[in-house]
């Protein structure tokens, strides 16, 4: 049989394992105030470099390669600026997170299908311009539910 002493630390126990699991997900800083705009605009410059698709191979591969760069400088920033990135769909973050997240993923092939129907209705320039608002307004959204979900498992882990 367990004591109510030993009982009591056992939770005491438990509850610092799970704050120090939650904690790659709770400790988060806030995303400066650029952090939405730029990915909306490498989003559109991605799509913008299928222009020269058929006119100038070097010209699209080149505006691809810069781009994949950018991606990785800005991947190895938000990795060091944070310590550990935690991304969708790997790990196992607290649930309220994890719904979060379940709902960017869910959201992710609407904002793809919704460009593709811009492109191939308008153009390059159409899905460009929907991309950058989509990608822009979508990451402010999640930004701002995300903020909301830590400050819950911060609130239930205390």
């Amino acid at each position: 049989m367990v004591s109510n002493m030993e009982s009591s630390e056992i939770r005491q126990q438990l509850a610092a394992a799970e704050r120090g699991a939650a904690a790659p997900y709770i400790d988060y800083p806030p995303t400066p105030w650029w952090y939405s705009p730029s990915i909306g605009l490498w989003a559109a410059a991605m799509i913008g470099a299928f222009t020269w698709w058929r006119e100038n191979a070097a010209l699209f591969a080149s505006s691809l390669a810069i781009l994949l760069v950018l991606e990785l400088v800005f991947l190895t920033w938000m990795r060091r600026r944070h310590g550990a990135l935690p991304m969708p769909g790997r790990g196992t973050p607290p649930p309220e997170i994890a719904a979060v997240w379940r709902g960017y993923l869910l959201t992710l092939p609407v904002v793809v299908l919704v460009v593709a129907a811009g492109w191939w209705l308008g153009g390059v320039p159409v899905a460009a311009g929907l991309a950058f608002v989509l990608a822009t307004a979508g990451l402010a959204i999640y930004e701002r539910r995300y903020a909301k979900a830590a400050a819950s498992v911060r609130s239930r882990l205390t």
